[in-house]
């Protein structure tokens, strides 16, 4: 389904890599314009000048979503916004909760939880006068069900998850829907590699054994998917895991 004119821009945080630079494709190829935002400005102007060159509309906002006096400025900039997609985030570190980073675990809260509050509250005026409005926010099946040696991420998602269910909650009525998809076991050439500081031999192992993970670009697709479906059907949660993934806990490995 076509964004009417009204909504048709789509704004994408964490858009530089992965699976927001995937959505920023596929929403563009769908027919939005859309606002690439992320720390850094260098790969998402590369990316807007790939989508423009493909004949469809994108643009590049350089923009650090825990800095809200940036984000707040972000948004007097852009007054007419149709879709929100609060992709930035991610996961630092994988030790338990005993011995576990507490910087670590505020930076994985400020960048996925309060991140997404900033840019959420920051557009909302803009996403209900469109009168077609949309929230995605990028969770995690981390937000849903814990598992050892994810305490801060799990925690930071299980945030993200509540922001999303409240604030259903309190703008039902309002022109705006709010989504939340909450991917699983994701192959990205950075998620991981950050987690693990680098440590390409520790991401890999996340990896190890499963021949088809879910790529960025299924994630984009669902997301696309949720977006595009008639303005008065909402997918409140869409789970999306690779068919060997179970549970967090449950992965066939092939050894």
């Amino acid at each position: 389904m076509a964004p009417a004119a009204a909504s048709r821009i789509a704004v994408v945080t964490g858009a530089s890599s992965g699976i927001g630079a995937a959505t920023a494709r596929q929403l563009a190829a769908a027919g939005y314009r859309v606002v690439l935002t992320a720390r850094r400005k260098d790969r998402i102007e590369a990316l807007a000048e790939e989508i423009t060159a493909a004949g469809h509309d994108a643009v590049a906002y350089g923009l650090d979503v825990t800095d809200r006096a940036a984000v707040d400025e972000f948004a007097r900039a852009f007054r007419t916004v149709g879709v929100l997609v609060n992709n930035a985030g991610g996961a630092l570190g994988a030790d338990p909760v005993a011995t576990g980073d507490p910087e670590q675990w505020r930076q994985m809260y400020e960048t996925n939880v309060l991140g997404t509050l900033n840019v959420t509250q920051a557009l909302l005026p803009a996403l209900t006068g469109s009168g077609d409005g949309t929230v995605v926010i990028l969770s995690s099946t981390a937000g849903h069900a814990t598992y050892e040696g994810g305490g801060g991420y799990v925690a930071a998602k299980h945030a993200e998850h509540v922001l999303a269910e409240t604030l259903r909650l309190e703008i039902v009525g309002t022109p705006v829907r709010v989504i939340e998809v909450a991917p699983g076991l994701v192959k990205t050439d950075e998620f991981a590699l950050t987690r693990f500081g680098g440590d390409r031999e520790k991401a890999e192992k996340v990896y190890a054994g499963v021949a088809e993970p879910l790529t960025a670009d299924d994630v984009a697709d669902t997301i696309t998917w949720a977006v595009t479906r008639p303005p008065h059907v909402n997918i409140d949660l869409l789970v999306v895991r690779p068919r060997a993934q179970a549970s967090n806990t449950k992965v066939h490995r092939e050894l």
